[in-house]
């Protein structure tokens, strides 16, 4: 059996070498190993100090989160840390890639540092609603003060070796060879007789008791509103790093983990974690070839295609973005090269990055000038009639094995791929909102759509930094559907007495990123008032409609692009003002159905939502749209700006409890069967005392 932690001494030092690929993850037998191998350097008397290092690829660069909440036998991570901080022999870390969360705080708990100038260091330990757990919230702030520890915590940000504050807790940065300088500096260290330095002894980060209090201060004002407990408990453990002796900090920092570790948060955090790495495991990338992609073709410069050639250029392609006349060509790669600059201007890029990027670019009003592209996005507007023809011309003069792709949210994949001769290369990639700014993109296959289409756009996306969810070709996908029903929920609060302002100010503090009626008011309202109307004419359910957002479009208020929408924009900058001509609608449609209004809670509100995208989210798995659960809170928490840390509608429903939300659905479905009726796969997992989160494995 493969040695996790492998030993070897050399010139009377130990070598420690972390051996768990891929990224020598701090598992319960790697934790065991380094105890165990500790204990040998330690016993050696030839040895005189030891080196602790990852084997291959990267330092340990990240715990063991399948395991966490779980009891293991062996050491725990803090145990680890301890060992390595009370060693009689001097400890260094030698890092190269990544040493982060717990394999960060085995380098703090090293007496000595040194690393090369690729490596980054991080506790992004909040990311999953947790504290660091091991000595980090201790240890951290002693060698770096409060500021910087706390940078390093609260947003989870990681830091360059090149980074100057990096010298607070690094010795030495190799610009050469990292070996050959961490064995110098070793050799160095027992010429000398340097014996361990224990972090817990240090003190530079104390020097300055009033800055270390401000930082405290500060941290705290910027967080004050936020909904996270995990940076709060990292704030209370890093105050208490100065208060306290080193051995209670520990266990007050142990006791903050543990509280977070049973929270709720900790495990939403932890299930969208491992709900973004199931959606990128498409079956397609076993069974297909991924092709080839150098130059990328983009017809349409609109806001989606403009924000799809930012994002191609950025991720290192060639751009050829074609459009209809040279006014339209003109202003689409002007709005490009802006982005860029601006990029540049406030220091995101260097400008020869901006050079680069640029340099890549090239717009052409001719479609032949596609023919090399290995790729095509057709991103003209939601008109079949226009993508018909897009595909058409397309088909006579991209070379042969090239991939076209609508980014369409219709089901109309069918139709566009017989415009071609070769549909297998025909495939649907849906983006919200902005291409660049949106971390969703949703996949879809046609009828005789190839695995090797759905390999590659499934790398296309993670190249453009996005999470590829598979989606069903239905009307809507997976994210259409779900907002319908989440607004059609909206709406049925608005017939009963409340207010647009009221049902955003209630999801606001649910914690969506925008209320449903601000988010219309900036897509349009007009988009969702298209598709009610081709369902309408497809035969979609004769459900009991809200005709809210029908009666505003009728008004002319299609939203911010043309001044009012829910709200009243006196510039298209303006943030947008309660309006009461939208109240006045309302009534007047609660009036058309004979409804009385009455006072609605935003407990009701927000409940009523959920139930909305629970129900959706259980049919959509039923009619096979939606792969899994999590997919679904993927789709919710990454397109649609569902709290991240409550973990997507599924995972809420199940934390919630199953029981009271189809309790809820049987309350609505009273008005309204077609839409309310509790889907059955909710009633067989309350049934079979299961959950949501069963379904995703």
């Amino acid at each position: 059996m493969t040695q996790t932690v492998l030993y070897e001494v050399e010139d009377g030092i130990a070598i420690l070498s972390v051996n768990n690929p891929p990224a020598n993850t701090l598992t319960a037998t790697v934790r065991a190993g380094l105890v165990e191998r500790l204990d040998q350097a330690s016993d050696d008397p030839e040895v005189k100090a030891i080196i602790l290092r990852g084997h291959q690829r990267t330092f340990p660069s990240e715990i063991d989160i399948k395991q966490i909440g779980h009891a293991e036998a062996g050491p725990e991570l803090s145990e680890v840390c301890d060992r390595i901080e009370a060693a009689t022999k001097p400890v260094i870390a030698v890092i190269h890639g990544a040493a982060l969360s717990g394999g960060f705080e085995l380098a703090l708990a090293a007496h000595y540092r040194v690393a090369n100038r690729g490596a980054w260091f991080g506790l992004p330990d909040v990311t999953l609603g947790l504290v660091p757990g091991a000595g980090g919230t201790q240890r951290a702030p002693r060698l770096l003060g409060a500021d910087l520890a706390l940078n390093l915590m609260v947003p989870g940000k990681a830091m360059s070796a090149n980074a100057p504050e990096a010298a607070r807790f690094l010795d030495e940065v190799f610009k050469g060879d990292l070996w050959t300088g961490a064995k110098h500096f070793v050799q160095n260290l027992i010429a000398r007789g340097t014996g361990p330095r224990p972090t817990q002894e240090i003190r530079t980060g104390f020097q300055d008791v009033a800055a270390y209090q401000a930082a405290i201060a500060s941290h705290r004002k910027a967080i004050s509103t936020a909904p996270e407990e995990a940076p709060q408990e990292i704030l209370r453990c890093v105050e208490a790093a100065i208060l306290l002796p080193f051995e209670q900090g520990l266990a007050f920092e142990r006791s903050a983990f543990e509280q977070c570790v049973a929270s709720d948060q900790s495990a939403a955090l932890r299930h969208v974690y491992f709900s973004e790495r199931r959606a990128a495991k498409f079956q397609e990338l076993r069974t297909g070839r991924v092709r080839d992609l150098r130059k990328i073709g983009i017809v349409g410069g609109g806001e989606r295609g403009c924000s799809l050639a930012e994002g191609c250029l950025e991720a290192g392609f060639e751009v050829v973005l074609a459009e209809k006349d040279d006014a339209a060509l003109e202003k689409a790669t002007a709005r490009i090269n802006t982005h860029f600059s601006q990029a540049e201007d406030v220091g995101q890029i260097s400008s020869r990055a901006r050079q680069s990027q640029s340099g890549r670019l090239s717009g052409t009003l001719e479609f032949q000038d596609l023919s090399e592209c290995d790729l095509v996005f057709e991103a003209v507007p939601d008109d079949l009639a226009r993508k018909l023809a897009v595909f058409g011309r397309l088909d006579g003069v991209v070379k042969e094995g090239a991939i076209l792709v609508t980014t369409t949210a219709n089901p109309d994949l069918a139709r566009i791929a017989d415009e071609t001769g070769a549909p297998a290369d025909v495939l649907g990639m849906h983006f919200y909102t902005s291409v660049k700014d949106s971390r969703l993109v949703e996949i879809v296959a046609g009828p005789e759509t190839s695995a090797d289409a759905v390999a590659t756009g499934v790398i296309l996306a993670k190249r453009l930094r996005k999470t590829p969810i598979k989606a069903g070709l239905v009307d809507g996908f997976v994210g259409q559907r779900l907002m319908a029903a989440y607004r059609f929920a909206a709406d049925l609060m608005l017939e009963q007495g409340a207010t647009p302002y009221i049902v955003d100010e209630a999801m606001k503090s649910y914690g969506m990123a925008l209320g449903p009626y601000r988010q219309l008011d900036y897509e349009g309202l007009d988009v969702s008032w298209a598709r009610r109307q081709r369902l309408a004419v497809a035969g979609g359910p004769a459900g009991d409609h809200v005709a809210v957002g029908d009666v505003l479009c009728n008004a002319g208020r299609l939203g911010r692009k043309v001044g009012k929408g829910y709200y009243r924009y006196d510039s298209p900058t303006q943030h947008g003002d309660n309006d009461p001509d939208v109240i006045d609608l309302i009534r007047g449609e609660r009036d058309r159905k004979g409804i009385r209004a009455r006072r609605v809670l935003a407990k009701e509100i927000q409940r009523c939502c959920l139930a909305a995208l629970v129900n959706e989210g259980a049919r959509l798995l039923r009619e096979g749209v939606a792969v899994s659960p999590s997919d679904i809170d993927m789709v919710m928490i990454q397109g649609c700006g569902f709290p991240r840390w409550r973990g997507g509608p599924m995972m809420a429903a199940d934390q919630a409890g199953l029981l009271d939300l189809q309790n809820d659905l049987r309350d609505y479905a009273q008005q309204d069967a077609w839409f309310w009726t509790p889907e059955p796969v909710l009633e067989d997992l309350i049934k079979n005392g299961r959950r949501f989160s069963d379904l995703n494995d």
